[in-house]
């Protein structure tokens, strides 16, 4: 396993000689003990090397290397379970860099290009959110009419759905947020969700009319608002910021400060918000409520440790999964981003770790709605990596995705490309790395199909239908049709494998 890291162990152990060719003394109560009970004194492990024990109570150097290797296998633990922990954080503090939280809402209204770092946005959906901190009595949150929206808590789970799949069916409406553990009364006329966090990230997508952002955003700017209930009768103004074209971040970190961010969710949130396996593998490293996170230094280079294995682990669980249910489509290499649609990461009563952990890693936003079959609403996700032979995309190549004719929607299909080192749109000369088939001057092919090209170039007579890449990276893409209809949901139609073009 490579170098552990030795240090105080919990106990002190006298040092003892090996005693594995000792004969053991038969006494009058001797029974054979079956095969299997008993270890040797000396157990040559692939993993951590010699490990001695005297008559099964381990030596000193054992004990050091079992802690080492313990400490270690928790850390990673934490990291794949904890990732989504960090990834809320981060997104909290991307939104609060604009200003306070309840008073600050951004707006893309010029749509998300590639300046800002956000898992896995696309270059056609008008982006607006805010960060929502419950004290003592109910927030009211008035949204706006024909959004996606949603709310996410600090712990990354689910609470409300609003807009086209909420309870106020597209038309706006108010919303009342109990925080954690309210007794109060509860007034009429609102759609109440109750918390479990204080921290929470409302998001909502508005649509383009005409090809433009602006009614969306003015929807927005007219209808969405956020104050104490006691301030119902004279709310405050919201402050609006655009942040189209603007650099900032939402993305956390992949080395071992990921678990300060998790750290600081942990310790800002009541602990019956989150489930025990999970607090338990935090707490196995320190992380625990109302504790100081405070690793020595020995601990401080197994986290460091740790991080590197987690950050491959839930790289490779995305890109490279060996699992039949994070494959979109048969004999492909399109990948679903959502196993088994099923937003809990459940099936047959399991929960899939690795699903949970390659999602968080690689997008955001949790909702019920992600895994229902909502015919001509919504929109669905295919990704890919790879070309048709397996074959990592390379930024210095030029690839052809084709898009059968009579694609099965209702509004639009489109591609975006990402960095997959910050899984955010990957940043080129063209500010919006995306195609869609709503764009002007789109070449179709006589049978009403398309050819996508994604590469360094346009190839000649294709300039519209192409999306750059930077030569000297790798890329992944995002495939999504809006209102998709029944093939879809069959696998009766979808785009092609990529094809190398030479």
């Amino acid at each position: 396993m490579g170098q552990f890291f030795v240090g105080c162990t919990p106990q002190s152990t006298p040092v003892t000689e090996d005693t594995s060719s000792t004969k053991i003394q038969k006494m009058k109560m001797s029974t054979e003990i079956p095969d299997g009970i008993e270890s040797p004194n000396v157990i040559k492990s692939k993993t951590l090397g010699d490990l001695s024990f005297y008559d099964g109570v381990p030596l000193p150097n054992t004990v050091d290397k079992v802690y080492d290797y313990l400490d270690l296998i928790n850390a990673i633990d934490a990291y794949t379970k904890g990732i989504q922990l960090a990834s809320m954080e981060a997104m909290k503090q991307g939104i609060l860099s604009f200003g306070p939280a309840n008073q600050t809402a951004l707006l893309f209204e010029d749509l998300m290009d590639s300046k800002a770092l956000f898992l896995t946005a696309n270059t056609t959906s008008v982006y607006m959110m805010s960060w929502l901190e419950l004290g003592d009595e109910p927030i009211v949150i008035e949204t706006p009419p024909d959004v996606l929206g949603i709310i996410d808590d600090h712990y990354f789970k689910y609470v409300a759905d609003f807009g086209r799949l909420g309870p106020d069916k597209s038309k706006g409406g108010k919303f009342l947020i109990l925080p954690p553990n309210y007794k109060g009364k509860v007034p009429k006329g609102y759609f109440v969700k109750q918390a479990n966090t204080y921290g929470h990230w409302v998001i909502w997508r508005g649509f383009q009319k005409n090809g433009s952002p602006l009614p969306a955003i003015q929807d927005t700017k007219k209808t969405y608002k956020v104050y104490p209930l006691s301030q119902k009768d004279n709310p405050p103004a919201m402050n609006f910021v655009n942040v189209s074209g603007k650099e900032f971040n939402t993305i956390h970190k992949m080395d071992e400060r990921i678990y300060d961010e998790i750290d600081a969710v942990i310790q800002a949130e009541p602990t019956f918000g989150e489930n025990p396996e999970i607090l338990g593998s935090l707490a196995a490293i320190g992380i625990e409520k109302g504790k100081k996170f405070a690793p020595d230094n020995r601990m401080k280079e197994i986290l460091k440790e740790a991080a590197k294995v987690g950050s491959a682990i839930v790289r490779t669980e995305m890109a490279k999964p060996r699992s039949k249910y994070l494959f979109k489509f048969p004999n492909t290499q399109w990948l679903n981003p959502l196993a088994y649609k099923s937003y809990l990461f459940e099936h047959n009563g399991a929960r899939l770790l690795d699903a949970r952990s390659a999602f968080h890693f690689y997008a955001t936003g949790i909702t019920p709605a992600m895994s229902m079959k909502i015919v001509g609403k919504g929109s669905q996700y295919s990704i890919a990596y790879s070309d048709k032979d397996g074959n990592t995309f390379d930024g210095s190549k030029t690839y052809k995705f084709h898009v059968p004719a009579n694609p099965p929607m209702k509004d639009f299909w489109s591609f975006t490309i990402y960095d997959n080192q910050s899984r955010s749109m990957l940043q080129t000369d063209q500010r919006f790395p995306g195609i869609d088939s709503n764009q002007k001057g789109l070449v179709q092919n006589k049978d009403g199909s398309w050819d996508i090209f994604i590469g360094p170039k346009a190839p000649k007579g294709f300039e519209k239908n192409w999306i750059q890449t930077n030569p000297s990276k790798g890329w992944n893409t995002i495939f999504r049709l809006y209102g998709p209809l029944e093939p879809w949901f069959e696998n009766k139609w979808y785009p092609s494998d990529a094809v190398l073009v030479k």
